[in-house]
Order: structure tokens, then sequence, then C-alpha cells
């Protein structure tokens, strides 16, 4: 009886921890197509032209994060989640949680949109990927946490990545400022890899469907209190309104909010390691996504360096044998640890 019992605990176990690789593998699928789209937006007018080298994709990065607030905000309310919004901002965590978007939203995804206006949505997200390694770099600096062999080489790997990825741009007439979008996307990496350090601290005391709500407001409130009045934004955010570009910023904005949820959920239920892991394919499904929604020219050097920076988040944030690790309850004793 006993052992019957322990058999059906490790199934539902089990059985959980296998819907969580199914979030996180939607996580990644999502993420891609949200910088596709928002690639495509960027590429529009009112974001068009020279006078938009810094202030279209700053711009762009607020509308991303309020539409993505304001779905996230459907959704809570939609779960009876709202009045816990108010609450966790009154407790550390939440401070913590809004510490945290500071480095991921107006760093990172400034960092990120400026990447990929000027270097395209496939180079800017295999850059970006490298987020883990940077993470790990920082955990060692300033939380003073140890990193195996195992991970060395996977931040190796990410940096050969960067390297080859780098190494061969895409037509120059197409982004002559190349150079620059590869360097912002290296600024969204130490954005997210930032913030995964600071979120380390707060986030796992709070309901991760509040958590992400918080931060990508907090993100937003931040781009239109500091950053759009200081750019002088308003002007283009309020052109931009009034054009197609919303309807397909909303879009990403939908995309980047089920991106989160979907990875929350498959933190939580399968695992940090293999949260991360599965989270990173959007440097693979973004290559696919470009290839099928643009006329994005797709170069052997940029599929070789997604393929290294890939290969090394994996080896960064979970073994290869935790990856393969689930098995049937009755082949593993183990299954209820995953």
């Amino acid at each position: 009886m006993a052992n019957d019992l322990r058999r059906q605990s490790e199934a539902r176990r089990l059985a959980y921890a296998r819907r969580g690789l199914a979030w996180g593998s939607l996580t990644g699928a999502v993420w891609g197509l949200d910088g596709v789209v928002l690639g495509i937006a960027l590429a529009a007018a009112p974001f068009t032209g020279n006078a938009s080298l810094f202030i279209g994709p700053l711009v762009g990065a607020a509308l991303h994060d309020g539409f993505a607030t304001l779905w996230l905000l459907i959704y809570n309310a939609c779960a009876g989640k709202l009045p816990e919004i108010y609450r966790t901002l009154r407790v550390r965590p939440g401070l913590i949680v809004c510490l945290a978007a500071l480095a991921g939203g107006p760093i990172g995804m400034t960092g990120y949109l400026l990447g990929i206006k000027h270097a395209g949505a496939a180079y800017a997200m295999a850059i970006s990927a490298i987020y883990p390694a940077i993470g790990s770099l920082l955990a060692v600096i300033f939380l003073k946490e140890s990193i195996s062999r195992r991970a060395w080489a996977g931040i190796l790997l990410c940096v050969c990545g960067a390297i080859v990825v780098g190494y061969s741009p895409p037509d120059a007439a197409m982004y002559p400022h190349f150079k620059l979008g590869i360097a912002m996307a290296v600024l969204a990496a130490l954005g997210w890899g930032g913030e995964s350090v600071i979120s380390a601290h707060g986030m796992d005391l709070i309901d991760p469907d509040i958590a992400i709500n918080i931060r990508e407001g907090v993100s937003f409130l931040s781009y239109i209190l500091i950053v759009i009045p200081a750019i002088g934004g308003f002007g283009l955010m309020r052109e931009a309104l009034l054009n197609k570009p919303p309807l397909l910023i909303a879009g990403a904005g939908l995309c980047g909010a089920a991106s989160y949820l979907f990875w929350y959920k498959s933190l939580n239920m399968a695992g940090v390691g293999r949260g991360m892991a599965l989270s990173v394919t959007y440097v693979l499904w973004a290559i696919v996504y470009s290839a099928i929604l643009t006329s994005y020219e797709i170069t052997a050097h940029l599929i070789a360096g997604a393929i290294l920076i890939f290969v090394g988040a994996l080896l960064i944030v979970a073994k290869p044998s935790e990856l393969l690790s689930l098995r049937a309850p009755e082949q593993s004793s183990e299954a209820g640890d995953a």
C-alpha cells in the first residue's frame, strides 16, 4: 500500500513537472514571435528615419511594456488577484521586484528594442540570449556564488557564439548601424542578467502572476515618467498611436505578457534550471519567425552562432542529465524531485 501511494505521488509530481516543461517550451516560442513582431513595427512609420535612431525604439519599448501591463491587469482582474498587487507593493519582496523591473525594463528592454531596430530581430535576440552567462557572472560578483566547470564552459560557448553572430553582419544598406544594434543587444543581456540576480531575492515569495504584473507596470511607469519626457518622445508616441504600429506593438505586448506568464509557470513547475533552459530557445525561434515573416537574410554565421549561444545557455542553467531526467516513477525514485 505504501509503495502504491508513493508511486501515485511520484506520478502526479512527474505529470506536474512535464506540464512545466510544456509551459517552458511555449515561453521560448512566444517570446521569439514577440521580438520579430516588434521588429516589423519598428520598421514602419513613424519609427523610420534617422530622427528615430534612439527615440523610436525607446517609444516602442514604452508602448510594449504598457500593453503588456494592460494585458496582465486584465488577466489578474479575471483571476480576482488585483487586490494582491497593492498588498505586494507594501512589503519588501514587492519593492525588490520594482528594483528588478528597472534593470529589466528601462535597461534591458531599451537595449533589446534598440538592438532589434539597428541589427534586426534575429541578430539582437541571439546576442541578448547570453543573459544567463552575464547573470551567472554577476551572481559570482554580488552574491558570492560559485560557478561550476560546466557553467564556465557554457559561458565560453555563449561568448564564442556572440562573436560568430557579430562577425558577419547583414546587408549594410538595410542595417547601417549594425554594430550599434549589437552593442545595444549586449546592454539588454546586461539588464536581464542583472534583473535575474536582483529578482532572486524577492520573486520566490510572491505569486508569479502578481510579480510579473508589477514588473511590467513599474517598467512602463519609468518610461512614461522619466525616459520619454527626457527624450521628448511624447510627440512620436502620440503619432505612433494613430498609425498601424500600435496594433503590432499591442500584439507584441500580448506575446510578451503571455511569455512571462508561461515562464514563471515553468520555473515553478519544472524548476529554475529547466525553465530557463527552455526559455532561451527563443534565440532559435527568432530565426524561424524571421525567415517566415520577413525578408531578413538568415546567414550561416547567424545560425551557427545562435546554436552556440543556445547550447552555452543550456550548460549554464541546467545539467544536460537534468534535462533528460524526467522518467517514469517506476524507473526512478527521484522523479519526485523534478
